[in-house]
């Protein structure tokens, strides 16, 4: 198989294994059949289903691919034993200062390769199956639920972020040390016709919150911990 044929010129591209692995993600939600045996082929390669070493993990691209179609395709312990063994090789580094997580690839470099991050993350958020559910089994109901708007990011983030049990579960990540603690701002839409709201803190007390031209607008603290907000009776 090829990944790519120029006809004019009788090029192939990518001929053989390679031209069927990669674009493995890309085939997993369309054509199941297909991203099997691209995730069967890179397994094989690798050593997946052996007891040896995993073989290709100090190439970076072929570590890259072998870490995102995991998420999709290996379950649970597989996939644990997978990350486990390319510790070694991913370089997790951490920036302090800007709260950055990334992977530096033992590449040496003055900053981390973009892509390389994306595909591996997207390896590590998804669970067997997750990243086809997206688009066969899509979460629709999402875009009439309550909805944050307005986070100042990068100074703070979403660590937790879901509505489930009637109530919207939120938790505050401060960029440093230094925004620990303090307090931000932001808006919540998408409220329907329910009146009145209420937050729910981490130590127990509630307060209500007025609803003002259809929408909340929350003050926390960026200490992570989980406040929930619900419609009040």
């Amino acid at each position: 198989m090829d990944l790519y044929y120029d006809p004019v010129i009788d090029e192939h591209v990518g001929r053989g294994p390679r031209g069927l692995i990669a674009p493995t993600w890309y085939f997993a939600p369309q054509r199941p059949e297909f991203a099997g045996a691209g995730w069967q082929a890179l397994a094989q390669h690798s050593g997946v289903f052996g007891n040896q070493p995993l073989a290709g993990l100090d190439n970076p691209a072929n570590l890259v691919n072998l870490l995102q179609l995991a998420g999709e395709f290996a379950d649970s312990n597989l996939k644990k034993s997978i990350w486990e063994e390319a510790e070694q090789y991913i370089e997790p580094c951490w920036d302090n200062q800007r709260g950055e997580f990334t992977l530096a690839f033992n590449l040496n470099e003055a900053h981390p390769r973009g892509q390389w991050n994306a595909r591996s993350m997207a390896g590590w958020v998804c669970n067997q199956g997750d990243w086809s559910k997206l688009f066969n089994e899509p979460n629709l109901d999402k875009f009439s639920r309550p909805t944050v708007t307005g986070v100042d990011f990068p100074n703070f983030a979403l660590s937790q972020a879901n509505w489930s049990e009637g109530s919207l579960k939120l938790a505050i990540q401060a960029m440093n040390k230094n925004l620990q603690g303090s307090m931000t701002s932001m808006h919540i839409n998408n409220l329907g016709d329910q009146p009145n709201w209420s937050v729910r803190e981490a130590s127990g007390q509630s307060r209500n919150i007025p609803v003002i031209d259809g929408q909340l607008q929350l003050t926390l603290p960026a200490d992570n911990q989980t406040v929930r907000i619900q419609p009040s009776p």
